[in-house]
């Protein structure tokens, strides 16, 4: 019997990173920093491309595969089932357009999801005369159980994200993997705002798709993302027909035979150009440090970290956000009686405290390059702001 290791707190990190002492930045969730490794990785990558003699066409395979794999290991998948994407957007465009969706069928979706997760499924449903369905935002924080009540006889796709982008709002998504297999439903997955900080497993999960931007929870680089494609997905046919997605792309002298059948596994679905010599080699470097840390040990202690931030927040100004148990732990939307007062971003940020403000929450989403005085900073100057 394999004997499951708790997760552990992890110290701050915050060595690795080029954050000055005088900045909190509590804002992941709009954008992480790249560590210091990543960004040297990024600068030789792009040093490579000022001697392109030097540039070999197997180096346009090379690093493409290693950053394959690292990425499954992170949902317990093959590399096989990884293509690589340019953002989340072009993932979920692929599930769009090989999903079938018939006249009379429905799409769903959260109310206020974000719009990458919302837009091509609004665009399929008008095409195929589809009804495009809402779920509307829970009184009561249990997006897991509005999106139960929603799924139904003529619900062909599920798209929705793994936690909920303005607040953090989690969902059961095991339980509504069963729902929709009860319905014939395919599940699409937008792990943008997740995906590095909160474990997912496709083996539990098994989603259809999951599209996943690298630039903010992957602590990667910008304009560089992921798509998982279940195994039964993966003869459907991709949108963008690029030539290194083709069979026997390894031999240049070669393409001008041309080809008919593709790489294998998911690899038909890569963008064009996927061998970025830049981005490619900070990417490997990021999703190295984040198998390094450990996403359950990520996890554990940013759940923490955002809990006593919530509990503290509570106490001292009366603001909310939702359940512990209702929240995805690496994510806290504080919540105003009034509403956010529209100066308040403005304040924190001029005394170098940086938050964001997404629909009616305060989003404060901190990383492990956080420290205690950053939140300390964070609620002197909510107390100075707020009066």
């Amino acid at each position: 019997m394999t004997t499951q290791i708790p997760p552990r707190l992890l110290a701050s990190q915050r060595a690795l990173f080029d954050i000055p002492d005088d900045i909190a930045y509590l804002n992941c969730a709009y954008m992480s920093p790249l560590a210091k490794p990543v960004v040297t990785a990024g600068e030789a990558g792009v040093a490579r491309k000022a001697r392109p003699w030097l540039v070999t066409p197997q180096d346009f395979f090379t690093d493409t595969e290693i950053v394959r794999g690292l990425f499954a290991r992170l949902v317990n998948a093959s590399a096989e089932d990884i293509a690589l994407v340019p953002a989340a957007s072009y993932g979920l465009a692929v599930a769009a357009h090989a999903l079938p969706l018939k006249a009379g069928q429905s799409v769903l979706t959260l109310a206020e999801q974000f719009p990458s997760n919302v837009y091509p499924w609004m665009e399929k449903a008008r095409a195929a005369n589809a009804a495009h369905v809402q779920v509307p935002r829970p009184a009561d924080d249990d997006w897991t159980s509005a999106v139960l009540a929603r799924i139904d006889a003529t619900t062909a796709i599920v798209a929705l994200p793994h936690c909920h982008w303005t607040d953090g709002g989690l969902l059961d998504l095991i339980a509504i993997r069963r729902a929709c297999a009860k319905v014939g439903a395919a599940l699409v997955i937008d792990a943008t705002q997740s995906l590095g900080a909160l474990p997912f497993d496709v083996q539990v999960i098994d989603p259809d798709f999951l599209a996943v931007g690298g630039y903010k929870w992957l602590m990667g680089p910008y304009s560089l993302g992921y798509l998982y494609v279940a195994p039964r997905w993966q003869q459907a046919m991709p949108f963008e027909q690029n030539w290194i997605a083709r069979k026997d792309s390894e031999n240049f002298a070669g393409l001008v035979d041309y080809k008919s059948d593709y790489q294998p596994g998911a690899r038909r679905f890569d963008v064009g150009e996927r061998s970025n010599f830049a981005l490619m080699p900070a990417a490997m470097a990021a999703l190295e440090m984040l198998l390094g840390w450990g996403v359950e040990n990520i996890q554990a202690t940013l759940a923490a970290r955002t809990a006593a931030i919530a509990t503290r927040a509570q106490a001292e100004f009366g603001l909310g956000s939702a359940p512990a148990a209702k929240r995805a732990g690496h994510f806290l939307g504080l919540r105003f009686k009034d509403g956010v007062p529209a100066d308040l971003p403005a304040k924190l940020a001029a005394e170098n405290v940086f938050v964001s403000v997404r629909g009616q929450s305060m989003r404060v989403t901190p990383h492990v390059y956080n420290t205690d005085q950053d939140v300390e900073r964070l609620f002197d100057v909510l107390k100075t702001a707020l009066g």
